[in-house]
């Protein structure tokens, strides 16, 4: 089946710098799936560790002030994956399309996959896709990759023992999960993948997304796993969830009686499989031609059992996934590159999801997207002069009554209930004296609250998806104009 990419995408063939050849380094961009900023062991994480990705952090870079695309799974993806942010992309919340799959992106869009294509990259994502329904104009093969395993669906992503994985486009049957048997722990079978595809491909540059599904309920980990934290977190956190019946791994978290143990099991389980890619990196040598990334994907969650302030899951910030405070959007991002990304190095450089693409495009040597919303921190990455950062950073969150967040500098506004009342008052923080945004000073100042305001009106354009537009939009009046009346 041929691929066809978008018309934009002609132009960048003759883009194309003297980033070719064998120098061009390898890229991998592992994210997690609902781990907090304080998750791992590096960022403060008490109850367990994370060795394999402290590692990565004692041997790279740590990103102290990095952002999600979003605040829940397939917007923060698609912002990830077209250097847009919410106020621009298509895909601004979770939204199902059935039997399986989500809103897709439209069949033009220009992707980092497709980027990475014109540079010669062979390019793969294993784990979750969640941006488009299989057959659709939006599958991970018509948006840029050569090679996905995984599920397309995120919500049947919440299930470790799945029936059914996606190879390409072929449906892989899971014959060990029928029924109540859970043989096949789906983490496995896609690290599995990822391996073979750095070993398949370690003679040429590639691009891996790596879209782990841990630490997502439910709250599945391997028993070999389990035992190692089974009793060490009392009083557990009982769950009792979906175990049986129609809808058994169709969506519902199956049940969990110990919750505290499972999450820090799926963590270590996360944590190996890391490892595992960067030794298979060491072995095939490649690793020091290869630049690591892992961040994740929003703020931890509250399902399936996880108490996520047991673990302290959100650092200093306030709130969790969903939430536009700095617990559902603050992320932990550590980028690793040896020989050129100073060890132990620490940074403030303010950044987000949407700036990954401008970053690699600048890396490879070709240029991003005219409507790219990010900057690219390459000279944060090598240590250089010229670092410039976007004017604001941007959310919009098309769910529980709508939401909106701008961060400026050291300020932070935040506005609730957008849907509902296009008048709602913003919040102001201030997060160098305020991190975990516990003091409202908007009426304090007045001159910074009229500024956000303004940058969330320019930010924000019209949805094409009627369900990510406002209520004022959905009844025909232009966007900004409705909220400010």
């Amino acid at each position: 089946m041929l691929r066809i990419l978008p018309t934009s995408m002609l132009l960048i063939f003759a883009l194309i710098s003297n980033a070719s050849g064998d120098e061009r380094p390898n890229i991998i961009y592992i994210l997690a799936d609902d781990l907090g900023y304080g998750d791992l062991s590096c960022q403060g994480q008490e109850k367990f560790t994370t060795p394999n990705i402290d590692a990565l952090a004692a041997t790279g870079m740590r990103f102290t002030q990095h952002y999600s695309g979003s605040t829940v799974c397939a917007p923060s993806r698609c912002a990830l994956l077209t250097g847009k942010h919410t106020g621009h992309c298509v895909v601004r919340g979770n939204a199902e399309v059935k039997p399986e799959g989500q809103q897709p992106m439209p069949a033009d869009t220009l992707t980092l996959g497709h980027l990475l294509q014109t540079a010669g990259y062979k390019t793969g994502i294993f784990g979750k896709w969640g941006l488009g329904a299989p057959g659709s104009a939006s599958e991970p093969l018509l948006m840029g990759f050569d090679r996905f395993y995984g599920y397309n669906c995120q919500r049947l992503a919440h299930h470790y023992y799945p029936y059914f994985l996606w190879n390409d486009r072929q449906r892989e049957i899971l014959w060990g999960n029928f029924g109540l048997e859970e043989q096949a722990y789906a983490p496995d079978l896609i690290q599995e993948q990822t391996l073979k595809f750095l070993e398949d491909n370690q003679k040429q540059p590639f691009f891996c997304y790596y879209a782990m599904i841990q630490p997502h309920a439910e709250m599945f980990a391997p028993e070999e796993y389990m035992v190692k934290y089974r009793g060490k977190f009392l009083p557990e956190s009982a769950y009792k969830g979906t175990d049986g019946g129609p809808n058994y791994r169709k969506g519902g978290y199956g049940s969990q009686p110990e919750s505290h143990a499972a999450f820090a099991a799926m963590v270590s389980v996360m944590d190996d499989d890391i490892g595992e890619l960067i030794a298979k990196l060491e072995e095939l040598g490649i690793a020091d031609n290869t630049l690591v990334i892992f961040s994740s994907d929003n703020g931890p969650h509250q399902e399936g059992g996880h108490d996520p302030d047991y673990f302290n899951s959100n650092g200093l910030g306030r709130g969790h996934k969903r939430d536009l405070y700095e617990g559902g959007i603050h992320v932990p991002m550590i980028a690793n590159w040896a020989g050129k990304i100073e060890a132990a190095s620490e940074t403030a450089h303010l950044s987000a999801f949407w700036d990954v693409l401008p970053t690699i495009a600048d890396l490879v040597g070709v240029a991003p997207p005219h409507d790219c919303d990010g900057v690219s921190f390459l000279p944060t990455l090598l240590g250089k002069e010229g670092q410039t950062a976007s004017e604001y950073l941007y959310w919009e969150f098309h769910e529980r009554k709508g939401r909106e967040a701008i961060r400026w500098g050291d300020w932070k506004g935040v506005r609730y209930n957008v849907d509902q009342d296009p008048n709602s008052r913003l919040e102001l923080y201030n997060l160098r004296n305020d991190p975990s945004e516990n003091s409202n000073i908007a009426t304090g100042y007045p001159e910074v609250v009229e500024k956000l305001d303004r940058f969330i009106q320019e930010a924000h354009s019209e949805s094409p998806v009627e369900r990510f537009q406002w209520q004022g939009e959905r009844r025909g009046m232009q966007g900004a104009e409705a909220k400010r009346k």
